[in-house]
């Protein structure tokens, strides 16, 4: 009888795990997606809709064909849990049995802050980006807050690049408009050192670039609240017609009900071979998992393909009743962008390097996004 695998989600690692499963496995294996739309959304290149280089439908793909080429079953629902162990998955539309499970359905942003509501969060998709391009299309001076936190339970769930590079990139753009002396930026966070996790040359690189462009900064006071037209925090307030905040990460809200170990953060605790801890034939890859690893293991796209890989190659061999053997590497890789250039950041357990860049590294950068996408074709 075949095999059953199913995969929660439709981002990074879960179209990376199908083409891993279709590789690798079986070729009679079974495979069920899980998610709300058959879409697949490009994140990094959010940074671009404000500033008009990307529309929405530029960075949506409609996975019917991929799923279809790769003989995936799509199930569209909502998950609300697991049960027997991860071998139900609970959703809205009924359940679904496996043989095998990767939770790869991606995190969600913290929502406490008071008045949270009137800040704008740009990675939560395209209708936010679009919301951050009409209302600077609209204005011909003011002020822009521009702001990132992290988990206080896991402070490495956070999201800081994309906010680097909308400050940056909207800066670009106001220059080139010739508005940029109608309007002031800051940069705002409860850290005193953000972008460290890039390593210390990249953060003094960001910060002595932000002093550069004029942009003010207001860092290492812990935030109260959001007020329209304000940002207060424990250090003074912050004015802002317009807020751009990344607020930290968790997991999805459905774990509650999984029966799963979860980190302090709220994500499914992973062991080093991306496995649920505790769990048998259960792995996770992608902002949904905590996994083991130094103080600035990033949530990225691209670590989150490491640890498909890595969660797929695992998966099988548990199938075949042979123990775990792959680890994924633990690497950061970000050219953080300002449409005029990039900055190349890099950092493994081994070494890390930062080379400030010109324009080759932003085509670059937009190269990788073409070929990613075209890859559904």
């Amino acid at each position: 009888m075949a095999q059953h695998i199913v995969i929660l989600g439709a981002g990074f690692a879960a179209v990376t795990a199908i083409r891993q499963l279709r590789r690798f496995g079986p070729p009679d294996l079974e495979i069920t997606l899980v998610a709300p739309k058959p879409e697949f959304v490009y994140l990094p290149s959010l940074i671009w809709i404000p500033t008009g280089q990307r529309r929405g439908r530029d960075l949506t793909v409609n996975l019917q064909s991929f799923l279809q080429q790769n003989k995936i079953k799509f199930f569209p629902a909502q998950v609300t849990g697991l049960r027997e162990g991860g071998r139900i998955v609970r959703t809205d539309k009924g359940e679904v049995e496996n043989d095998a499970l990767l939770i790869a359905s991606g995190g969600r942003f913290i929502k406490k802050l008071p008045g949270i509501e009137h800040a704008v969060t740009l990675c939560e998709g395209i209708p936010a980006a679009e919301q951050i391009r009409d209302k600077l299309r609209s204005m011909e001076g003011g002020k822009i807050a521009f702001g990132f936190a992290g988990n206080p339970q896991e402070p490495a769930a956070m999201r800081g690049g994309p906010m680097f590079e909308l400050m940056l990139g909207i800066d670009t753009w106001l220059r080139r408009h010739w508005k940029r002396d109608n309007f002031e930026l800051t940069f705002f966070s409860p850290a005193p050192k953000p972008g460290q996790r890039m390593g210390d040359k990249a953060a003094e690189h960001l910060l002595a670039e932000l002093a550069d462009r004029g942009i003010q900064i207001h860092l290492g006071h812990k935030m109260v609240r959001f007020e329209e037209g304000k940002v207060v925090t424990e250090g003074g307030e912050v004015a802002a017609d317009l807020i751009c905040f990344m607020p930290g990460l968790t997991g999805p809200a459905w774990l509650a009900q999984s029966g799963l170990e979860l980190s302090p953060g709220g994500f499914v605790q992973a062991d080093a071979y991306c496995r649920a801890v505790g769990m048998e034939r259960l792995f996770v890859a992608g902002d949904a998992g905590s996994f083991p690893g130094p103080d600035w293991l990033p949530k990225q796209a691209h670590m989150a393909d490491l640890q498909a890989k890595a969660a797929v190659e695992n998966l099988l061999d548990a199938l075949r009743g042979k123990g775990p053997a792959a680890i994924p590497k633990t690497e950061l890789v970000c050219m953080l962008d300002h449409l005029d250039g990039a900055m190349l950041v890099y950092r493994s357990e081994k070494r890390s390097f930062m080379l400030p860049g010109g324009r080759l590294f932003h085509w670059g950068k937009r190269f990788f996004e073409q070929y990613y996408i075209k890859q559904f074709g």
